[in-house]
């Protein structure tokens, strides 16, 4: 219970760091790019309010998915977080062909005056956002968080953005000063290869998420790491089937095997019980282990 405690105030305050953020850094962005004449830095910014609509859906999906089951939902609700990685996903493709849109367009017209304050706004963003991609993912790592681990990507996504309009800013700003005509488009060339960046993250994302809400295997690696720790139970005779799946932020087991068939009903609950413990011992994010026993004899 203190675990559990710890792991939904960890991922809470995440989100909110992260909520907070993006609206602060959304605010300066437009600010400074409106005020200086930054397209990158608006761009960026809209970018940025895209990402709290994000981090809200993702915060939301988390709260349904921390939810018990219920007579509903016999299972729980860890693929409501699916749903919101899903979402963010989407929000990128969509800032990603925003973005390249804007960025290609800009090549068809005079480049706009660089600014050294819009410089300074880009490298505090990435600055920011690059804390923000290592913390939320490290949270997200250790409670097998979804939501946490998109909204971790939408950060790197944004650390991808930032970096862009800091080159591309720099480059006209040297470009002004050397006189150098070619240098002054590096702003919209830069958003082009970060809008690609973006989309091929936001639709890796939707791939995850698809694999997830299709019930996708583990990964092999798992799965014999799963069998290896079956085969420790003495009692299992043999191993009929094992199949595993995530279920948003825990991993759902189903197990097949053999033990003696001269067995009685309590002892048979008996190894049940121990191969539960036994799993979820040495992957804490299983969440449920269904075991299904087959009957075996000494002439099989």
């Amino acid at each position: 219970m203190r675990r559990d405690f710890l792991e939904n105030r960890a991922s809470v305050v995440a989100m909110w760091v992260s909520l907070l953020s993006n609206v602060l850094l959304t605010g300066i962005k437009l600010i400074v790019g409106i005020l200086f004449g930054s397209q990158v830095l608006v761009a960026d910014g809209i970018h940025n309010a895209g990402d709290i609509i994000a981090t809200a859906t993702a915060y939301s999906s988390m709260r349904v998915s921390g939810k018990p089951p219920d007579e509903d939902h016999p299972y729980g609700h860890g693929k409501a977080e699916v749903l919101g990685a899903g979402i963010v996903a989407f929000i990128l493709v969509l800032a990603a062909l925003y973005m390249g849109y804007h960025a290609v367009l800009a090549f068809f017209h005079p480049p706009g005056k660089a600014h050294v304050i819009a410089l300074f706004a880009a490298i505090v963003s990435l600055v920011v956002k690059q804390v923000l991609y290592l913390y939320t993912k490290r949270v997200g790592q250790s409670i097998n968080s979804k939501a946490l681990m998109a909204t971790a990507y939408d950060h790197l996504a944004d650390v991808y953005a930032s970096l862009a309009a800091s080159v591309g800013i720099f480059l006209a700003w040297i470009g002004e000063r050397a006189d150098i005509a070619w240098l002054s488009y590096g702003d919209p060339a830069a958003g082009v290869i970060v809008s690609f960046l973006v989309l091929r993250l936001g639709i890796e994302m939707s791939r995850e998420t698809v694999d997830v809400l299709m019930d996708k295997s583990l990964s092999p690696d798992k799965i014999e790491d799963i069998l290896e720790h079956l085969r420790e139970v003495k009692e299992v005779k043999r191993i009929d089937r094992l199949r595993a799946r995530e279920h948003g932020h825990y991993v759902l087991v189903d197990a097949r095997v053999a033990v003696l068939g001269t067995l009685t009903i309590q002892e048979g609950h008996d190894i049940i019980r121990k191969i539960k413990k036994k799993v979820q011992d040495a992957h804490p994010e299983v969440d449920e282990v269904l075991v299904h026993l087959n009957p075996w004899y000494e002439n099989e």
